[in-house]
């Protein structure tokens, strides 16, 4: 009989090659434009920011980030730390916001990476434990099948983090994962204006 897997309240659901498209993408733009070079990611102010971002107040929180991972997404770019597979898989960090546990979830020749996103997603929603997601997907890969999948759920509140507006009506909230990111690589707002 499989072991009852105990999630958090709070789930971050993350695909790294995504992550890692978007700050290579934003890290370029922006050291460009501002003709300056932009500091690594510190990936506890990011995860903080995100949290924040998602409406979670301070407090005794438990936040729960799993990602999900390939081999040429195994290392986050431009984040310390990095690695998926040797630093931040098992590991925790607290802060006022509460305890924000990691695990890092590899796909292996018989999964894509997709397919076990979806597959995590699945079995995020489909405990009681959860209350909030968090998601963090490819979209651009995935096309509308998180929106489906997303569109299923209706006892958990979900937050989209993505890079532009969703095409597609939702009942789930959606925010702009540029603004997390930007303020972990230390854009200022007045720098843009």
């Amino acid at each position: 009989m499989a072991e009852k897997i105990k999630l958090a309240e709070t789930v971050m659901l993350i695909d790294a090659a995504y992550m890692n498209f978007v700050i290579a993408d934003l890290k370029k733009n922006f050291e460009r434009m501002l003709g300056r070079s932009l500091h690594e990611i510190d990936l506890s102010h990011l995860m903080s920011y995100l949290a924040l971002d998602a409406s979670i107040s301070e407090g005794k929180n438990e936040i729960q980030v799993l990602w999900v991972y390939d081999d040429p997404s195994s290392k986050l770019l431009h984040c310390h730390p990095s690695d998926l597979k040797e630093e931040l898989n098992g590991v925790a960090f607290s802060n006022t916001l509460g305890e924000f546990s990691f695990a890092s979830v590899p796909s292996a020749e018989m999964v894509s990476r997709e397919d076990l996103y979806f597959d995590l997603f699945d079995i995020v929603v489909d405990s009681a434990d959860v209350k909030k997601v968090i998601l963090i997907s490819f979209t651009e890969e995935y096309g509308d099948r998180l929106h489906l999948a997303m569109e299923k759920v209706t006892e958990k509140e979900m937050i989209l983090f993505c890079m532009d507006e969703p095409q597609q009506e939702s009942r789930h909230y959606w925010e702009m994962l540029a603004y997390p990111l930007m303020q972990s690589l230390g854009i200022k707002g007045d720098e843009l204006s």
